[in-house]
């Protein structure tokens, strides 16, 4: 069995981990190709393509918060959808991924063949320069993290400093004609340049590892993308609005040249070295949310189940690091216009499948799908952005789609002739079906994963009354005639479960209720008696689905919470009536606990209640 990573991420590495992965080649190399295309109105079509992006990311944090798991999004589609658009998920992203990585590294490479004259061979910098993050992911996520946030920092400050001294220098006759290619331009450029917000997807991967996720990954997500998008903007009109056309068109540096001319060398070498640290920020953390993704394949054996091996000592997946370095070394053979077409069009294809998880996972009406963040306007949002793209997607040409198609095949392939033999997951596209007659497709495993997932996340630790619960006996009664019949029922169980005479559970039942009412809230009564006998400790819950009267004033109890312990015992006693007082007292009680659909459901009910856990010493 592999070890679990370690939670060791936080929101700055988060936010740093995501703006690094978007700020490289996407704005330091594609401006010039994206002018080509759409000339000045590239700035809105890199404007567009940051909204899309916070659609997706509305989306992605979701998912992440109530499944943050490493694989990101390969995992929540996996587990929506099914192991094998799971896989395609995993390949498609992964291979993007990867591509992008590829992408920064050859940038890397490119500033390092120019500073040195061509004195070294590119492909050579650029495997050098990928050996070299492949070591430092392997010897800890947390010292790559450090260096990311170091390099995010110090990048910002130099983007900064650039649109503040160029500002001044903006001339605006070159802003006409806006749109010299009409809006259709517009909307080709902006699928072309989405592989610059590609990064968003390399936060999910490492969900796993992120300290507080319920809200550092939500928050780190949006903000990144709001902060880049508007310096993407920025950053463009100083560039469009001081640089010659004809130069611009012909740059594969636009920014670095474009400083060069109001602020001379000085400002040429300055953006040199933030294009540098920006390839460098995308290299480290694409290498690192890339690897997971093998990673997550093979621990749901999907891929040779060696892949998911993590080093003991360095707490990294060392195989899976290695395998994702040795493919980027052969993609840096690939052309640079189709790395970066094919790289969004995976990226772009990777958020259709993120929103249609989405709309799967919440009509399903998982009981323990509990995301801490819930996307703003479903389904509109998710809905409209499917369709714009896969617009954008068909808008990038049949060549790209191409390669899109011959991964889906790969990925099929690789899943009928391996994973289908040995992968046996549950997905939540049979609870949906469910929802529409077919009873035998709903079971109970991906409920299980998913409350296992809620507190791994926030850090639960069982208590005692967690483990009573999880052994309690569960009674789900559609008619009850009245209190004594409910009684009756409970003693036959306790009296099965513990050797006690039914008789006297019954009346101890009864005579409790007699003393006082146990109803504590118009639709919930807690019995409680004290039984003969030591260690005794034991709860029976009651679901009445039409409701059973316990007097004038409480005539439709539903929940019936019985417990029953020997004097020993009193201190677990007070501490349960406590965790159920509240329990009951969350918003969605009634409502979770109605539409429970089995016993285990039942037991969720409080097994995921935000309720303090007390100590014990036993």
């Amino acid at each position: 069995m592999s070890l679990e990573l370690k939670k060791q991420l936080s929101f700055i590495d988060v936010f740093s981990l995501a703006a690094g992965a978007m700020i490289s080649s996407g704005i330091f190399i594609l401006p010039g190709l994206a002018f080509s295309q759409a000339g000045p109105a590239m700035i809105v079509a890199y404007i567009l393509a940051g909204l899309l992006a916070l659609t997706g990311v509305f989306s992605v944090a979701e998912l992440s918060t109530a499944m943050p798991r490493a694989g990101g999004d390969y995992y929540y589609v996996n587990r929506s959808m099914g192991p094998m658009l799971g896989t395609i998920s995993g390949i498609m992203s992964w291979f993007a991924l990867s591509l992008k990585t590829s992408f920064a590294i050859f940038g890397i490479a490119e500033v390092v063949y120019m500073l040195t004259g061509g004195a070294i061979n590119v492909i050579l910098i650029s495997i050098l320069i990928c050996v070299l993050f492949m070591a430092l992911n392997i010897f800890g996520v947390k010292e790559a993290a450090k260096l990311e946030v170091v390099l995010v920092m110090f990048l910002l400050l130099l983007m900064c400093g650039y649109i503040v001294l160029g500002m001044r220098h903006v001339d605006v006759i070159k802003f006409k004609p806006f749109a010299p290619n009409g809006f259709d331009s517009v909307l080709l450029t902006s699928g072309f340049v989405f592989v610059s917000f590609g990064g968003l997807l390399k936060v999910s991967s490492v969900a796993e590892e992120v300290k507080e996720p319920n809200r550092n990954i939500p928050l780190g997500l949006i903000s990144a993308v709001l902060v880049v998008t508007m310096l993407y903007a920025f950053l463009l009109v100083v560039t469009v609005g001081v640089m010659p056309a004809e130069k611009l068109l012909s740059s594969l540096t636009p920014i670095a040249h474009s400083a060069e001319i109001f602020s001379g060398k000085p400002g040429y070498y300055a953006i040199t070295i933030a294009a540098v640290l920006a390839f460098v920020t995308t290299a480290n953390a694409g290498i690192m949310s890339a690897s997971r993704y093998p990673m997550a394949l093979s621990r749901d054996k999907l891929v040779p189940e060696f892949v998911s091996h993590i080093n003991p000592r360095l707490n990294t997946p060392v195989r899976s690091i290695l395998f994702t370095g040795g493919f980027i070394m052969l993609s840096l053979f690939l052309p640079l216009e189709v790395l970066v077409k094919a790289a969004s069009t995976v990226v772009l294809t990777s958020y259709v499948l993120a929103n249609l998880a989405i709309i799967i996972l919440r009509e399903s009406r998982l009981q323990n799908y509990r995301p801490s963040f819930r996307a703003p306007f479903y389904p509109w949002v998710q809905i409209v952005s499917i369709f714009i793209f896969i617009y954008l997607i068909i808008d990038m040409g049949m060549a790209t789609v191409e390669i899109s198609l011959g991964l889906l095949i790969a990925a099929i392939l690789l899943y009928v002739f391996y994973g289908m033999k040995r992968a046996n997951s549950e997905y939540a596209f049979l609870h949906l079906m469910a929802r529409f007659g077919n009873e035998e497709l709903d079971s109970y495993d991906l409920e299980a994963e998913l409350r296992n997932i809620v507190h791994t996340r926030d850090d639960v630790v069982k208590d005692r009354f967690d483990k009573i619960i999880s052994k309690a006996a569960v009674l789900d009664l559609e008619e009850v005639k009245d209190r004594a019949e409910l009684f009756s029922k409970v003693a036959e169980v306790l009296s099965e479960r513990h050797k006690i005479d039914q008789g006297h559970a019954f009346k101890l039942l009864r005579e409790r209720e007699k003393e006082a009412s146990t109803v504590l809230l118009p639709n919930v009564a807690i019995p409680h008696i004290i039984v003969n006998g030591q260690s005794i400790f034991d709860m029976v819950l009651v679901r009445c689905k039409n409701g059973v009267a316990f007097s004038d004033e409480a005539k439709d109890v539903k929940a019936v919470l019985i417990i029953a312990g020997s004097k020993d015992e009193r201190r677990l006693h007070l501490q349960a009536l406590a965790a159920i007082a509240q329990t009951i007292q969350e918003k969605e009680f009634n409502d979770r606990w109605m539409e429970a659909r089995s016993e285990n459901h039942l037991r969720d009910v409080f097994l995921l209640s935000k309720r303090s856990r007390f100590e014990t010493n036993k």
